[in-house]
């Protein structure tokens, strides 16, 4: 057994020794799963009453107890009938049961008094546990099965490690991570809002946090013309006739919005922006000499999320996908695929991440589509991988039904894991639609088409990026990048004339000329993460010059003279560099 096998053991088993300690607590408590997951486990129950974080060192008081009992774990196998008598009183547990196949075992693990229905493994005995290695973290709703239509039930999650100081570092992990919350930052900066009562997963741009997306999107925008793409606007609906062909009617319908009817038709709002693109193909004849074609969009798309897993911007109903679809020959594809994967670590570089890792999914059981043209277009696809030097892994059969992809994850300034960017085939579409180009030969043949989404969506990368610099933009993308505060009323003209200066070279600066204490607007600047705070007072007004603050640093740069200071600026926007 790994290491990373042996700590999901130890989880699981801890959940249920969680378990047992809440039912101590509520013995008449409904209790459904419990597994264990990425740096922890949870385990759902149904309650009298709600629970509280005060509940929790009771809880862990009861669990250390049960711990050093030094207690085994032993596993049953029994009869659906006897599993039946056990749990007639336990209704998500008689739902669990009569969901195991037929040709299933049905076991039991029993810690101590308590019993669970559980396919295991965990480990022999609670003395392979350590009572100091573990920490209740939070209280969620979680709905039935995933499902809003059942009943919400309250989620315990915990964490649990082989030893304390493993399980110490964890927690001041966490709690960097809770401090980066993009939600809390998303609040404190003022930078987006999402309402409930006028829509869940709709996400609202507040002036701040639009002033970001627009730099976002403006660089995007001039890296992709530079870099031989031609840029799309599509519509935000379409006939139903178009979804039943794209196939997404077919696959796709429980995540689409219900159909609006127009003129005796049904329209459906886009979840994808792919068969717009197919229909811009399809407004004309193509030859061969006009391939490829690179056609991106910031298309914003609606897919019906289930309400549970909404979370702020990394789960949304309505986005903006920067969405690219490549048109190209099968000669061309090597290229296309090379430089496709090129531009978006480049992309992605300039935007301060350093480390990633590409996921190869190859072809599964069930596709469509030639065999050599899978084999190729997957050849293809690594050898891209490989030209980049990126680090890998291959999921075999992992790959849609119609076609191998790449995704790239990014690694953020708290070592987690984001997945951004995809590269993916499609030998579906372009034969729905009977797309087709003239070759060389005079015959028409299918092109190659090639999804490509870079950043992901721009309210879920928005997220990622508040988190990875904790709010604290680079200059080149902070709202504001230059607070100007004088030292005295008298010195406002003169920190109004240096506003209008920085204005002048397209520096985004303004000036705080309250009624208060010069160190408290300093202070309201530094926790706003301002890059540059500028004092100004009658030395800076008789020299042209500006007395500097960097944010996250306390010392005070004097006497910069102001032409300076505009280079200094510029130079790191230019550069798309960091304080």
């Amino acid at each position: 057994m790994d290491k990373n096998d042996k700590l999901s053991t130890i989880r699981h088993s801890m959940s249920h020794v969680m378990a047992a300690a809440v039912l101590e607590m509520f013995p008449d408590a409904q209790i459904a799963i419990g597994p264990a997951i990425e740096n922890g486990f949870y385990y759902d129950f149904d309650l009298p009453r709600p629970l509280t974080d005060k509940d929790f060192p009771e809880i862990e008081e009861r669990m250390r107890r049960i711990i050093k009992e030094n207690l085994p774990i032993t596993k049953k196998v029994v009869s659906r009938k006897e599993a039946a008598e056990v749990f007639k009183n336990q209704i998500y547990k008689l739902e669990l049961l009569e969901a195991i196949p037929e040709n299933e075992e049905v076991s039991f693990y029993t810690v101590g008094g308590f019993t669970d229905l559980c396919r295991g493994p965990h480990v022999a005995s609670t003395k392979e546990l350590n009572a100091d290695s573990f920490a209740l973290l939070s209280i969620a709703g979680a709905y039935w099965r995933g499902n809003e239509k059942n009943k919400m039930l309250t989620r315990l999650y915990a964490t649990a490690w082989t030893n304390p100081k493993d399980l110490r570092l964890y927690l001041e992990r966490r709690a960097e991570i809770e401090k980066r919350d993009h939600r809390k930052l998303g609040k404190e900066l003022d930078l987006f809002s999402i309402h409930e009562e006028a829509g869940p997963g709709l996400v609202y741009w507040h002036p701040m946090g639009a002033r970001i997306r627009n730099q976002i999107e403006t660089f995007w925008r001039k890296e992709h013309y530079k870099n031989g793409y031609e840029l799309l606007y599509t519509p935000h609906v379409g006939k139903s006739w178009l979804w039943e062909t794209s196939g997404h009617l077919g696959f796709y319908k429980e995540s689409m919005y219900s159909p609006i009817e127009m003129d005796k038709a049904d329209y459906y709002v886009k979840p994808m922006n792919c068969p717009f693109a197919i229909m811009v193909y399809s407004s004309s004849k193509h030859s061969y000499k006009d391939l490829p074609f690179r056609w991106a969009e910031l298309g914003t798309v609606y897919r019906y999320e289930k309400a549970g897993s909404l979370h702020g911007l990394m789960r949304v109903r309505g986005f903006t996908q920067d969405d690219a679809h490549l048109f190209c020959t099968p000669e061309q594809m090597d290229d296309e695929i090379k430089e496709v994967l090129r531009f978006s670590i480049y992309m992605l570089k300039q935007f301060g991440f350093t480390e990633f890792k590409a996921y190869l999914s190859t072809k599964p059981e069930k596709s469509v589509g030639d065999e050599k043209l899978w084999r190729d277009a997957e050849a293809s696809l690594k050898k891209a991988i490989e030209n980049e030097h990126l680090p890998f892994d291959i999921d075999e059969g992992g790959g849609a039904f119609y076609g191998p992809k790449i995704d790239i994850k990014v690694k953020d300034a708290t070592d987690r894991e984001w997945q951004l960017s995809t590269i993916q085939f499609d030998f579906n579409m372009p034969e729905r639609f009977g797309l087709t180009f003239v070759d060389a030969d005079g015959k028409e043949k299918r092109p190659l088409m090639i999804h490509r989404a870079l950043l992901g969506s721009i309210e879920r990368f928005f997220g990622v990026l508040i988190e990875h610099y904790a709010g604290a933009f680079p200059p080149w993308l902070a709202p504001e990048q230059v607070k100007v505060v004088p030292v005295a009323e008298k010195f406002n003209d003169y920190a109004k004339k240096v506003v209008a200066e920085l204005k002048a070279n397209d520096i985004r600066a303004s000036y705080d000329l309250r009624d208060d204490r010069m160190n408290a607007k300093i202070r309201d600047a530094q926790t706003l993460k301002i890059p540059y705070t500028l004092v100004v007072g009658e030395r800076e007004e008789e020299s042209g010059s500006v007395s500097v603050r960097y944010f996250g640093n306390k010392e005070m740069k004097n006497g910069v003279p102001l032409k300076d200071f505009i280079a200094e600026v510029n130079e790191k926007v230019e550069k798309r560099e960091s304080l």
